[in-house]
C-alpha cells in the first residue's frame, strides 16, 4: 500500500489550503449533495450538474473538441502545446451510471490532457434508466476499440474512471481480457463504485459532502433493471481480476465509497495485479475533480501523470 503522496500533501496542508477545502465543502454540500438526491427525477438531476460544472473554472492550454471514437460520441481533449499525442487514456466520467457527461468533468480530462501530453477521449456513453446495463459497458469498449483503430496499440492507452466511471474502466477491462483482446496499459480509478449491492441503510461520514446511500442505491436499480447486483461485469468486485493492468486507486477517507476502493485494492492484490493505492484524509468523493482550486486535487492528478507515464513506453 502506497500512502506516502497522499500522506505527504495532508502533512503539508497549509493555511490557505485548509481555508479553501472548507469553502469547496460548503459549495458542494449546497449543491451537488442536494442535486443528487433520491426521488427527483433524473432529468432534473443532470441539468442541475450541467449548470453547475458551468461556474468551475475554464482549464487553459488544452483544446476540447466534440467527436465520435467507435461509434461513441464524446470529447477529446487534448493539449494544445503537445505535438500529435503518441499516447491515449479512454476516461469514463461518474455519476452513478444515471448523470453526467463530458462536460460536467473536464477539470479532470482537461488536468490529465495537460499533464499527460495524451489525447483524453471521454466517453459520452449511455445513461440509465433510458439505458441500463450493460449500455455504457458497450459503449466503453467500443470506444477503446475506437481508440485501437485510430492507431493506438493496447500498451498506449490507459483507461482511467471516477465513481461509476471507475468500476466501468475495471468492467471494460475484464470483458476485453475474457474477449481475448490486448487490454490496456495501466488503469487509474479516482474513488471507483465496484459493489451495486444496496447500500441504502449505510452510515454517512460526516465528511460526505456529495453523494448519499439512497441515492446511490437508487441509481444502482436504475441501472439494473432488475439484473442481480453480483453480476462481476455490474459489480466488479465480484469479478475474478487477474490479468489486469497496474492499477492506480485514489480515494479520500470522507465518502461512502471509500469501503469499495479498499475491497478492490484488496482483490487486486490477491489476484497478482500490481496497485498504487492512496487515502487522502479528510478528502470528499472524487475530490479529484476540484483540480485547478485544490492542492490535494493537482497532487492527485500530477500522480497520475507519472503513474501512467511510467507504465507507457
Amino acid at each position: 500500500m502506497n500512502l506516502e503522496p497522499a500522506l505527504q500533501g495532508a502533512a503539508s496542508e497549509s493555511l490557505v489550503e485548509r481555508v479553501v477545502a472548507a469553502i469547496l465543502r460548503r459549495l458542494l454540500r449546497a449543491t451537488l449533495l442536494r442535486t443528487f438526491r433520491a426521488g427527483r427525477p433524473f432529468a432534473e438531476q443532470r441539468r442541475r450538474l450541467e449548470s453547475f460544472a458551468r461556474i468551475t473554472l475554464p482549464h487553459g492550454g488544452v483544446r476540447f473538441v466534440a467527436g465520435d471514437c467507435g461509434g461513441v460520441r464524446g470529447e477529446f481533449v487534448t493539449s494544445r502545446s503537445a505535438a500529435t499525442p503518441g499516447h491515449a487514456v479512454l476516461y469514463l466520467h461518474g455519476g452513478a451510471y444515471c448523470v453526467g457527461s463530458p462536460k460536467t468533468h473536464r477539470a479532470i480530462s482537461g488536468t490529465l490532457a495537460r499533464l499527460t501530453s495524451a489525447a483524453v477521449f471521454v466517453a459520452d456513453y449511455r445513461l440509465a434508466p433510458e439505458h441500463p446495463f450493460p449500455a455504457a459497458l458497450d459503449d466503453a469498449v467500443a470506444a477503446y476499440r475506437g481508440l485501437v483503430a485510430r492507431g493506438y496499440t493496447a500498451d498506449r492507452i490507459a483507461i482511467a474512471g471516477d465513481s461509476a466511471g471507475g468500476g466501468l474502466a475495471v468492467a471494460t477491462v475484464l470483458r476485453l481480457r475474457d474477449l481475448g483482446e490486448a487490454v490496456p496499459a495501466a488503469l487509474a480509478l479516482f474513488s471507483p463504485w465496484v459493489d451495486l449491492s444496496d447500500r441504502s441503510a449505510a452510515a454517512v461520514p460526516a465528511g460526505e459532502v456529495m453523494i448519499s446511500p439512497p441515492w446511490v442505491s437508487e441509481c444502482a436499480r436504475a441501472y439494473l433493471a432488475g439484473r442481480d447486483a453480483s453480476e462481476p461485469l455490474a459489480s466488479p468486485i465480484h469479478a475474478d481480476l487477474r490479468g489486469l493492468p497496474p492499477t492506480l486507486v485514489q480515494v479520500g477517507t470522507d465518502e461512502v465509497l471509500l469501503t469499495d476502493s479498499r475491497r478492490l485494492e484488496a482483490g487486486l492484490r490477491g489476484a497478482g495485479v500490481p496497485v498504487q493505492f492512496e487515502e487522502f484524509p479528510r478528502r470528499w468523493h472524487v475530490f479529484q475533480a476540484n483540480a485547478g482550486v485544490l492542492a490535494d486535487a493537482n497532487r492527485a492528478l500530477a500522480t497520475v501523470a507519472s503513474f501512467l507515464g511510467e507504465r507507457w513506453p
